[in-house]
């Protein structure tokens, strides 16, 4: 007997054979289970009921035969909402495809034909598993603090950089890091290196900028004795205590012309020569760089070798600035006032009203380091048990702006509809269909809004 309606858990079957629709509909008579013979039915569908698992068959219309037309189905579904959890139905034919598939996120593939019990558990588990998801998703946005160490905060941007960071970290492939100034370019660094399989090993960070040209060399690639002048003993570099681990090379734009040359080739044939060595040393690292620097303009005036940049940048990570970060300043504030405030021995539990509007108004050109100088600051020099804006040094705001969720939802509403209205040229079926919701409900909102 099936569940309540309202119980049932929404299932989206993406399928052009009739016969395999019936079947499928058959196979989980205990889901709501929505059809789709096309693309275009599916992410309209998918738009509309959101639901958390899709069964994909890679030969759609108009292009049976081949699997382009439900790869492209799987790009959208995981673009519009990326935890949905798709499982690819494919025949003994098509192994090949469904491992593309789930090299671009599918969750798991399933080959025809079709055995409702083992399909059924594919299926539950990856239910069991888009609920752990939201959950831990859920406890993530109420504590403020990302299942990653070092990392807190709870905005979408976070959020997205989290997932990406949880995908590259299992890899070996070379990372570069992008952000500005204090958006904590080692923290990520080391969060990659902490959910590795290399993190029993050693971290070695060295700052390409902080070094003269003249040391860096040695610093990374070591030296023998006699090399030059106080060169008294045999003395390895960061890449070779880094072996095993992972190297994070900070300020990578800062690297000099000469050692661009050196680190290319080591990065290409995982060998160095110490100074004044004639043997090749193996080492196996995992290199992650960063810098807050274009490397493409630098490529562009011949200050980057443009061979060094493919290399460094197999996979590209983009941290956001503090102030597109949706929420997270104060919530961050907060989490630094903590730390501080018991590492001084302060009884100063939380931050004054206007200091909190100060903090959302401030554009933290210095990001997270320029806060944490402040609060730092703050703490130490504040009179009272509360942090105000004068104490961080910030311009007085009169309050927050008021948070009531029914005129931002109606904001928000107002916006996405009239966007929608704008692309499809007035057309309120296609729009109702964009935005995911029937025609009816659209007209509703329509006149709730006030919309002509």
């Amino acid at each position: 007997m099936s569940r309540p309606k309202q119980d049932q858990k929404t299932l989206l079957v993406i399928e052009d054979d009739a016969g395999l629709q019936s079947q499928l509909k058959w196979c989980f008579d205990g889901y709501k289970v929505l059809i789709a013979g096309d693309r275009e039915e599916a992410i309209a569908l998918l738009r509309r009921y959101e639901p958390p698992v899709v069964l994909l068959d890679l030969g759609l219309p108009p292009d049976p035969e081949n699997a382009t037309e439900g790869l492209a189905a799987l790009d959208e579904i995981l673009s519009l909402i990326p935890g949905t959890k798709v499982v690819i139905v494919t025949g003994n034919d098509e192994r090949e495809n469904a491992i593309r598939a789930v090299a671009k996120g599918a969750y798991d593939y399933y080959q025809k034909p079709v055995d409702a019990e083992v399909l059924g558990l594919i299926v539950s588990r990856a239910f069991y598993l888009y609920e752990l998801e939201e959950e831990n998703q859920l406890l993530t946005k109420e504590s403020g603090i990302s299942a990653i160490k070092g990392i807190v905060g709870s905005s979408p941007q976070m959020m997205m950089l989290c997932r990406t960071i949880e995908k590259v970290a299992p890899t070996n492939v070379t990372t570069l890091l992008l952000g500005e100034s204090g958006t904590g370019k080692e923290v990520i660094a080391k969060a990659l290196h902490e959910l590795s399989t290399r993190k029993s090993k050693a971290f070695v960070a060295i700052n390409c900028g902080a070094i003269p040209e003249n040391l860096l060399e040695s610093e990374l690639f070591g030296y023998e004795k006699g090399a030059f002048t106080g060169a008294i003993k045999q003395t390895k570099g960061k890449v070779e205590y880094a072996d095993g681990g992972t190297l994070f090379l900070d300020e990578m734009g800062d690297l000099p012309a000469s050692l661009q040359v050196k680190l290319l080739r080591f990065l290409q044939e995982r060998v160095i020569e110490r100074i004044g060595g004639r043997n090749e040393i193996a080492v196996d690292v995992r290199v992650i760089c960063a810098t807050n620097q274009n490397l493409d303009e630098l490529v562009k005036q011949g200050l980057f070798r443009e061979d060094l940049f493919y290399r460094v940048n197999e996979i590209t990570i983009n941290i956001p600035p503090l102030r597109e970060r949706e929420g997270d300043p104060v919530l961050l504030a907060n989490f630094i006032l903590a730390r501080f405030a018991k590492e001084f021995s302060r009884n100063i539990s939380s931050i004054s009203d206007a200091g909190l509007a100060a903090i959302e108004a401030y554009s933290w050109p210095g990001n997270v380091r320029e806060m944490e100088n402040k609060l730092k600051r703050a703490v130490i020099m504040s009179d009272g048990n509360q942090i105000t804006a004068a104490d961080l040094e910030l311009e007085c705001q009169e309050s927050l702006e008021p948070l009531n969720l029914r005129a931002i939802r109606d904001e928000a509403e107002s916006k996405a509809i009239t966007r929608t209205l704008g692309i499809c040229g007035g057309n309120v079926s296609k729009a109702a269909e964009i935005l995911g919701v029937s025609r009816p409900t659209l007209y509703g909102l329509m006149n709730k809004l006030g919309f002509k």
